[in-house]
């Protein structure tokens, strides 16, 4: 079966996580997804294929005779799909012989722009997979569970020698939970990759460090009609705080490795407002300075204020996995040279934000990101082509190829 062809499969089932919920999954329609999974594992002959409790999918394919001790590889995908937009109910359309000119998204009224999208003109002559406009399309990443287990397959029928394939799948990663009950020892591989990334050929081991700042601002409530030198309203005193950060360094104003301050939300009355800030830097110093200018700003506002007018509590999140993956740099130069081989030209650059490989590469597992051909993720405007979809399952044999030499 060809990826796309599974992939189309997978996005029909609903999978966005669900960030107000505690429980694990954050929702049960992951599990479908993940039964369905290790149903297809099995049938394929993938060895000891199974959900766990919390909604993980774990298979591996033993190693050819003989290979047994080269380095065990782990390949790695999520099962869910981001809040961000609808993923229930996905109509893709099919778009042969794409002409890389303007796309009308379904009778949505939306229309996927080649000057919105400059990458649109190189994929002319592929297959394109879109939206209608109404859902994202789940190639974030259901794409790459297509494209790991078109690659298993392919080891399975083939005679291509290789060590032992460990797979795993990941609930709750586009809400940051997905590698947290991930079974590293019991998954039994020395070296992992994601494929949770763009266009074919990109490589990345480079992440943001980051961390979340919630703000709680405290006001004093009276009748408007006596407030005067005594109303403290606390949504005033929030624009105050957004105020004193630099415009400069915010998400929309940042590019490459520039970090930021990324307001999320702000929730409030007058009596009390709360506003959660995501802290976000490639360079460890750098990112603690900007947790401590937070402080820094809650401390003037008191000062300002009076005391306890203004409380932030900032919790980190994840880190840069580059300082876990350099001392393993074979597992980038076999991404490059698979890649490379595969005709593409590599594209390593840093992940402006955070993958399951991440998380796992501190927890003993070095974990770069693949790329698996799609664009636009999270949102309407989610696209894919079959083209690079192969393409992702011929870096991936590669890359496992060159393991086993």
């Amino acid at each position: 079966m060809k990826a796309y062809e599974r992939f189309l499969n997978y996005v029909s089932v609903w999978t966005t996580s669900d960030e107000t919920s505690e429980t694990v999954p954050s929702a049960k329609r992951e599990l479908v997804l993940a039964k369905m999974l290790a149903a297809e594992m099995k049938e394929m002959g993938i060895s000891d294929a199974r959900v766990d409790e919390k909604g993980y999918v774990y298979g591996y394919i033993p190693a050819t005779p003989g290979y047994e001790k080269k380095p065990s590889l782990g390949l790695i995908a999520h099962m869910d799909t981001a809040p961000d937009a609808s993923g229930e109910n996905v109509k893709p359309r099919i778009i042969k012989n794409y002409d890389g000119e303007d796309v009308s998204l379904g009778d949505s009224g939306k229309v996927l722009r080649a000057a919105d999208f400059p990458h649109l003109s190189g994929l002319k002559g592929r297959t394109l997979i879109v939206t209608d406009g109404n859902t994202l399309l789940g190639a974030d990443d259901k794409a790459g569970i297509a494209e790991i287990l078109t690659a298993a397959e392919e080891l399975l029928e083939g005679e291509m020698p290789h060590g032992k394939i460990c797979i795993g799948f990941t609930p709750d990663e586009e809400i940051a939970r997905g590698a947290k009950h991930f079974d590293v020892e019991g998954f039994g591989a020395d070296y992992g990759y994601t494929l949770d990334g763009s266009a074919e050929g990109e490589i990345q081991y480079e992440n943001f460090n980051a961390s979340t700042a919630v703000f709680t601002i405290h006001g004093v409530s009276v009748h408007t009609g006596t407030a005067k030198d005594v109303l403290v309203n606390s949504q005033t005193l929030a624009a105050e705080i957004h105020r004193m950060l630099p415009v400069s360094e915010r998400p929309e104003t940042t590019e490459g490795y520039e970090g930021f301050y990324h307001l999320v939300s702000v929730n409030g009355t007058v009596t009390e407002t709360k506003m959660k800030y995501f802290i976000r830097d490639f360079d460890r110093e750098s990112f603690k300075a900007r947790e401590e200018k937070l402080r820094e700003v809650a401390a003037a506002m008191n000062e300002k204020y009076g005391e306890g007018k203004v409380e932030v509590e900032i919790t980190e999140s994840y880190r840069n996995m580059r300082e876990m993956v350099e001392p393993c740099y074979q597992l980038v130069e076999y991404a490059l040279a698979a890649i490379k081989a595969a005709g593409v030209e590599p594209d390593v650059a840093p992940i402006r934000g955070g993958t399951d490989g991440a998380r796992l590469s501190f927890r003993g597992l070095p974990c770069p990101n693949l790329g698996t051909g799609g664009y636009a993720f999270h949102g309407v405007y989610e696209h894919i082509t079959v083209e690079g979809m192969d393409l992702a399952v011929k870096i991936v044999k590669d890359i496992i190829r060159r393991f086993a030499e």
